[in-house]
């Protein structure tokens, strides 16, 4: 099949769901949840399809692409990722070289380069250099609204379903109750036993002067690493807790751009980078932030999102693990057909061009927005 596709038509689709049940973090409340949902078509019949999420504003998102980007890739060939990012970022810098602008640029680029992995016949990890088709991944959840029984019975459910690695959230009470925090997690170890490996993530709760505390006194509970203790953008906070702990600092799903990415590094703020391809700029940025790891010998376990990111994680030597999100388990099901399910703690790539997914476009043109 040729290269030389030029792109047709472009759909946007927005699926958005109440969330059900009670999940708060240390900071806020999600109330909603979903993806924008784009498909990006060629003149020789292919499809791509790209996607990013959102916990608040998927209208805008889901308009901005529509009004800003469409008009901007028409007859463009999808084979020139490169040409394309850095045109429509600079078009687009003055309302967002971070937040939602970025994201509907994430969901296009992702499109583009499914497409390009569909055109050559590759799978997208065998595109960018990769040979295993099992990605490690862990299940992420555990909310502060839940009570200590709550947060205990869904570990073990996330053990019962194979996984070995696990997330929960820290900052009951807002951040002021660390006792309390620490009750938790140790009943948490105490249930799930000292072979599974555990993460936080605060959520950006704390100055970092608590957080370095409560790590050295939650470090007792063998944690795998800590996740954004301090706010995302308080990089000396970042530093400073990295100084003042052993435990490993995870951060940078709040990050949009290789330029976030390399102030953490240099900063000495981050042991783990957790970029999310939903946001930061699509695959053609995310393997510039992924180089950027390497560079610096740091891990690189990509945020949510596991089949967004499945493909780079299984091309990166220094990938970790994929993270699956129990909150959007509803929606994965909704967006997708026959979306690869973890299974013992690893997901499995379909071996088909491109990202592999397909969309569930009969509940997609009944229910989007």
């Amino acid at each position: 099949m040729s290269v030389n596709h030029k792109v047709t038509n472009i759909n946007v689709w927005l699926m958005e769901t109440k969330v059900k049940g009670n999940f708060a973090d240390s900071t806020r409340n999600v109330e909603t949840i979903g993806f924008v949902v784009v498909d990006v078509e060629t003149d020789q019949g292919l499809h791509g399809i790209g996607v990013t999420y959102h916990e608040v504003g998927g209208e805008a998102i889901r308009e901005f692409i529509k009004l800003a980007i469409v008009p901007k890739l028409a007859g463009r060939n999808p084979m020139e990722t490169e040409a394309l990012y850095e045109e429509n970022f600079h078009y687009m810098r003055g309302v967002g070289r971070k937040g939602l602008a970025f994201c509907a640029y994430s969901a296009v680029d992702i499109a583009l380069w499914d497409l390009k992995g569909k055109i050559l016949g590759l799978p997208l990890y065998r595109l960018l250099g990769g040979n295993n088709n099992k990605v490690p991944i862990y299940a992420s959840g555990g909310w502060t609204s839940y009570t200590t029984e709550e947060l205990v019975s869904e570990a073990k459910d996330m053990v019962s379903r194979g996984y070995d690695k696990i997330k929960v959230k820290v900052g009951v009470d807002g951040g002021r109750n660390l006792n309390e925090d620490l009750r938790r997690i140790q009943a948490v170890r105490d249930a799930v036993g000292p072979d599974i490996s555990i993460m936080l993530d605060a959520n950006n709760v704390w100055q970092a002067g608590t957080a370095v505390q409560f790590a050295n006194r939650v470090k007792e509970c063998d944690i795998m690493l800590f996740e954004e203790p301090v706010f995302a953008d308080d990089i000396p906070g970042l530093a400073r807790f990295k100084q003042g702990t052993d435990i490993p600092l995870a951060t940078g799903e709040h990050e949009y751009t290789r330029y976030g990415f390399r102030d953490l590094v240099l900063a000495g703020a981050a042991d783990i980078l957790q970029a999310d391809v939903t946001r930061c700029g699509g695959y053609t940025e995310l393997l510039k932030i992924l180089g950027i790891s390497q560079a610096w010998n740091l891990g690189f376990a990509p945020h949510g999102m596991e089949h967004m990111h499945m493909h780079i994680a299984a091309a990166a030597p220094n990938a970790l693990f994929l993270e699956r999100l129990l909150m959007f388990e509803e929606v994965v099901d909704s967006v997708y057909l026959n979306a690869p399910q973890p299974k013992n703690g690893f997901l499995e790539i379909p071996d088909k061009p491109g990202l592999g997914l397909e969309l569930n476009m009969d509940n997609i043109r009944e229910n989007a927005l």
